[in-house]
């Protein structure tokens, strides 16, 4: 019997989002045992099971959360392994269980075959190997095109030799493109808060990793034809250079005279500084200040960017800002008591409405529990505790440094968060509720009061 059918006729997961998971779970698991690997620390001794774990899953979905300095504790190995993991997880465990369920489960109908499409993000359905070829072209093009720039920088500029300069370059290449936030300094970019280059650099590979390969493929091929693209790439392009300017402006506003982030900076620094910190919260999880010492008012920023996201079928989480913009329009349209829900001269349909609303309510619904559970078994303060969890379940790594201070339990959950904000609560769930049915009935409308 071949492999195929073996794996066709004993697994029993019945949906491909099933599928999706698991890849997440193994995935964390093998990073965990080769983390383990006592050359995989500086040290030399074993990493404990839960610090590794940790470290993995953060890898694997591309979060950037931390429980042990990166540099300091992982030796050259440890780093490869978690290099290897950002890019497996920024290419797409997703994308690539999804298409493993096509190839050999040969009991898919064409509603499973669609669902497998949708979650490996493809735009064609029927040459599945044609994008997934064009996404690792993408990645390694922009990836190469940055690590390059980086190793100049850092060689020429800041005086690392070679080899390091060219090893940190492709590090914090491959981080940034996926959005996983890993960086080999003790205080992420810190350090570099007065470098423009590296910073805005290092903004706008995540800014174009956020963005999504739908949207980079229709740009590339139709520059200059803006009116004819799709819908979801107008609404992403849009919203994105909205959120990044409300949070430009947001940060320069709130931090420009505090003393421990933006005062000590030049204008021009500060005002690089605080885009930097308007594309970082996208899912990235750099930083060039510290987080912790930021205003209330600048954490909550933070906060809301962290929720929404970047693209659609991008290396970034949260809701996304199609899901944002989406449900935008919805507001607009009932204030005006329009009938449809119209954007750029679009009516979009009910079920879109109906997905964005079950998709930023089940976030909600996540952080608040999360957040309640992690109050309950910590002693952590509240807005830290929120802070962090918003952090793991939109996948972006920024921390008011309370991630070391978590118990084993607590890790155990944040852990769990990122796999759900990597995989997306719809899919997790489609995993878990049995296929949709149709009723052959429907029941008598009544309008019930609101607000």
């Amino acid at each position: 019997m071949s492999l195929a059918r073996w794996v066709g006729s004993h697994l029993t997961l019945h949906q491909p989002a099933q599928y999706v998971v698991v890849g997440f779970v193994v995935a964390s698991l093998l990073g965990a045992l080769l983390l383990l690997i006592p050359a995989a620390s500086e040290s030399g001794a074993t990493t404990s099971f839960l610090t590794a774990l940790f470290t993995a899953t953060s890898a694997v979905c591309v979060t950037g959360l931390v429980v042990v300095d990166t540099s300091g504790h992982w030796s050259v190995l440890g780093e490869v392994v978690i290099l290897v993991l950002i890019q497996i997880g920024g290419f797409g465990i997703m994308s690539l269980t999804s298409v493993i369920v096509v190839v050999l489960s040969h009991r898919l109908g064409l509603r499973h075959r669609l669902l497998a499409a949708a979650e490996t993000r493809s735009l064609d359905t029927g040459d599945v190997r044609r994008v997934l070829f064009g996404i690792a072209k993408l990645s390694l093009g922009v990836e190469a095109v940055v690590a390059v720039a980086l190793f100049l920088r850092f060689w020429l500029a800041h005086g690392h030799a070679p080899m390091r300069a060219a090893y940190l370059g492709l590090f914090h290449a491959v981080s940034a493109f996926n959005n996983a936030g890993f960086a080999l300094f003790p205080r992420s970019f810190v350090d570099y808060a007065k470098d423009p280059f590296v910073l805005l650099v290092i903004a706008g590979t995540v800014i174009v990793g956020g963005l999504g390969y739908p949207v980079l493929v229709q740009v590339a091929r139709r520059p200059r034809s803006p009116h004819g693209w799709r819908l979801h790439t107008k609404l992403t392009l849009a919203t994105t250079a909205l959120l990044l300017v409300v949070g430009w402006a947001g940060f320069a506003w709130f931090e420009w005279t505090n003393a421990a982030t933006f005062g000590p900076l030049s204008v021009g620094d500060s005002v690089v500084n605080a885009l930097f910190h308007s594309a970082m919260p996208r899912t990235a999880g750099f930083n060039s200040i510290d987080v912790a010492q930021m205003r209330e008012p600048s954490k909550l920023l933070t906060e809301i960017l962290m929720v929404i996201g970047a693209g659609s079928a991008s290396t970034a989480g949260g809701i996304k800002v199609t899901t944002f913009a989406l449900l935008a329009c919805v507001m607009w349209a009932e204030v005006r008591g329009q009938p449809d829900v119209v954007a750029f001269e679009r009516r979009i349909p009910t079920s879109a409405q109906r997905q964005a609303l079950t998709v930023a309510l089940l976030a909600v619904g996540l952080i608040v529990g999360a957040t309640m559970v992690l109050i309950a078994i910590t002693s952590l303060p509240r807005l830290d505790v929120l802070f962090e969890v918003v952090s793991a379940l939109g996948t972006v790594g920024l921390s008011t440094g309370a991630t070391p201070l978590l118990s084993g339990a607590a890790q155990l959950l944040v852990a769990a968060l990122m796999i759900l904000g990597r995989v997306g609560p719809p899919t997790l769930f489609a995993a878990l509720v049995l296929r949709e049915r149709e009723r052959p009935f429907r029941y008598p409308e009544e309008r019930p009061i609101i607000g």
